[in-house]
């Protein structure tokens, strides 16, 4: 009865987050939250893989997932996805490309997944869904947006004191050669900002 009780706690936290992301009623957030099936990650296991289609969406209840891309013997962290957010590759997922990233656990963490067959089938059950996956796909844009005109317009200690402010929990979480990365500074630019900003 307590497991029951707590699925379906996470299930309307779920429908809030879709509603908040989606903008649709509420109705229509519960059609669209049943769904999405319940998974757990272990610590260091792939979520996506590059190379292969991206097939799912998922919505992140608890834990973090990295996104990122392997260049030679290097990788570059392009987003770490936290709770409260859905995470795929929108080109992939959308389009039907080849993902770019992999995205991978770094910490146990619980989703709510919704496979690509699933997905599409929501048009049939949510009339305007059509409009809603545009406002989606359109808000995805804006944030990507913003994070290049941030790279390109802010000094690498603004950037470190924007992520600290929005994010700061993520700095104990988180290897900090990963937070370097996604904001496009080498470990070392990283590690000197982050001794002025204690100090």
């Amino acid at each position: 009865m307590g497991g029951e009780n707590k699925l379906n706690e996470h299930m309307n936290e779920l429908e809030n987050y879709i509603q908040h992301h989606f903008s649709i009623l509420p109705d229509d957030c519960k059609k669209v939250a049943e769904l999405f099936k319940t998974e757990t990650l272990e610590k260091g296991a792939f979520w996506q893989k590059s190379g292969k289609y991206c097939d799912k969406m998922s919505f992140i209840q608890e834990g973090l997932l990295r996104v990122f891309v392997s260049q030679g013997d290097r990788e570059i962290t392009q987003w770490i996805a936290t709770p409260g957010y859905f995470v795929t590759d929108v080109s992939s997922f959308l389009f039907r490309n080849t993902s770019r990233f992999n995205i991978q656990a770094l910490t146990e963490t619980r989703i709510f997944t919704i496979d690509h067959q699933q997905y599409i089938n929501l048009g049939n059950l949510v009339p305007k869904w059509n409009e809603f996956e545009k406002l989606f796909i359109t808000k995805c844009f804006v944030t990507m947006e913003n994070r290049v005109f941030d790279l390109i317009s802010m000094s690498a200690e603004d950037r470190y004191k924007q992520l600290f402010e929005q994010n700061r929990e993520l700095f104990n979480l988180v290897p900090l050669q990963y937070l370097a990365s996604m904001l496009g500074m080498t470990p070392e630019t990283f590690s000197r900002i982050r001794r002025k900003m204690i100090s």
